[in-house]
């Protein structure tokens, strides 16, 4: 690359770093991309480390040593998060979202870049703080949230299937009891797809009862594998506590009441904000 101006610089190096979050790098890389001392390198990041938590885009953290560097932590404050689930309420409350059953229409709302970003965001700073190895989701809603997610922590994304695909080669499936109607399903992962031992952060699009994610916990242990996390975009609170199959999730926002006479439902904010 050839030597910018520093003004350049500061653009060209917030980019880099915002496109490769929760990698370290190292100020001789800076150093040879810019062409530049890498004390001009350390007076950049610090600018930079100063806009980005002043502006809630996150935190740059510095490791000292011969192997040090430093590496972006895509965060976003709590009022910012309630802003937008808050935003994200009232659209699921319009009447023409009410399906049968107490679900909620929300495939559109998983299509939009925007959103997507914000949530992944959002999930990305409920699990900061968490050793995870690979993000797990099952098909098909909970894919764009997932992808949305992984983005934000650089991990690879797992996708469980309804049925076994001829196209992954020997997978472990299992069955398993759906928590809201109670009926036994089926579920499988290729062999291939996930390591042994791998720390997992499951995300999930709606959870009624739990029995999806519960599912996806039961096939876990058949890699040997660890939860670490739950991430549930929207949760129903129709559901008896004494009913639901899980106690540890991260939920964003909670269908607290249907209606489907009237079509009148009430959503807030989920357990996140309770914290």
């Amino acid at each position: 690359m050839k030597k910018l101006k520093r003004s350049a610089r500061l653009v060209e190096m917030t980019q880099y770093l915002l496109n490769r979050p929760h990698t370290l790098i190292s100020l001789t890389a800076f150093a040879d991309r810019y062409q530049s001392a890498k004390s001009s390198i350390s007076e950049d990041l610090a600018i930079i480390k100063e806009v980005f938590e002043e502006e809630g885009i996150g935190q740059l953290q510095t490791l000292a040593g011969a192997a040090g560097g430093v590496k972006f932590i895509p965060k976003m404050p709590a009022e910012t998060a309630l802003e937008i689930i808050e935003r994200v309420c009232r659209e699921l409350e319009q009447p023409e979202r009410v399906l049968p059953g107490g679900y909620l229409y929300m495939t559109d709302m998983l299509g939009m870049p925007h959103l997507l970003g914000d949530v992944g965001r959002i999930f990305a700073t409920a699990f900061a703080d968490r050793q995870i190895d690979v993000i797990m989701t099952v098909e098909t809603k909970g894919i764009p949230l997932a992808y949305a997610t992984a983005a934000c922590l650089n991990l690879p994304v797992v996708i469980v299937r309804r049925d076994n695909k001829v196209t992954e080669g020997s997978a472990v499936s299992i069955n398993y009891v759906s928590g809201s109607n109670k009926r036994i399903q089926t579920m499988s992962l290729a062999r291939r797809a996930l390591k042994e031992q791998s720390r997992v952060l499951i995300i999930d699009d709606f959870m009624k009862a739990g029995g999806t994610v519960q599912g996806m916990i039961d096939l876990l242990s058949e890699f040997n594998a660890t939860v670490a996390g739950v991430g549930v975009f929207v949760e129903s609170g129709e559901v008896g506590t004494e009913d639901r199959l899980l106690e540890d999730y991260v939920s964003l926002a909670k269908l607290t009441a249907v209606d489907l006479k009237t079509k009148q439902t009430t959503v807030v904010p989920g357990n996140y904000f309770q914290s």
